[in-house]
């Protein structure tokens, strides 16, 4: 009864934070799914990542909030719906509500299918940013969730090797942790530029942050 009780209040105690966080609020005003949009939102107004024209793919993008944020971005007036100036990929295990606009690809990325499916839609072209909000689910073992954050990070830098213009950018979620350093070493072995990024809409309490590669190194043959 006591670890009940205690889960009841730690449940209440997070609800009740959640439903008076100024960027829930602010997203609920604003039409975004959820407050991770003002996460990428900061980042871009930050470093101008975003423009009007480009090619986009959304790594890990359902319930789909960064695809809103980069659809009103690359629409005229930054209007949620009618015309859109670039392309808008997203890719998701999870199903997700449709965005006028962005073409969302459901599967794998690492699987032959989905990925034929994904350069389909890119019609020869590289993408301009590559935007990953991808996270697994956590274990609580510190090891397991470290080594499960770096193979998607692996991933993320994988597939821009393949389909990221060289002057391209790479946003990723990562946490810090024990392997913090190892996913920044990998960022700078793969980047140009290398920043971290805490945005203000992401809890102070949170692991999370963000690192931003810019301008892809060529890669030497083994």
């Amino acid at each position: 009864m006591k670890v009940q009780t205690k889960s009841k209040k730690v449940n209440k105690s997070w609800l009740n934070d959640h439903v008076n966080d100024t960027y829930v609020k602010l997203a609920q005003k604003e039409g975004y799914r959820a407050r991770a949009a003002y996460k990428l939102k900061e980042i871009d107004e930050t470093l101008k990542l975003v423009k009007p024209g480009q090619v986009v793919v959304d790594l890990g993008c359902a319930p789909g909030a960064w695809s809103q944020y980069l659809r009103r971005r690359m629409a005229p007036g930054g209007a949620a719906v009618g015309e859109l100036k670039g392309t808008i990929i997203g890719l998701d295990l999870l199903p997700m509500e449709p965005i006028e606009g962005v073409q969302v690809i459901e599967g794998d990325f690492r699987e032959a299918a989905v990925l034929a499916q994904l350069e389909e839609l890119l019609q020869g072209r590289q993408a301009d940013l590559v935007v990953s909000d991808m996270a697994p689910n956590l274990s609580g073992v510190a090891s397991v969730d470290t080594a499960r954050i770096e193979e998607l990070i692996a991933l993320a830098i994988d597939f821009c090797q393949h389909h990221l213009k060289p002057s391209g950018a790479l946003v990723a979620k990562v946490f810090h942790g024990s392997g913090y350093n190892e996913l920044v070493h990998r960022f700078r072995a793969n980047f140009q530029t290398v920043k971290p990024f805490k945005p203000k809409a992401s809890r102070d309490r949170s692991s999370e942050t963000f690192l931003v590669g810019i301008g892809l190194k060529p890669q030497t043959a083994p």
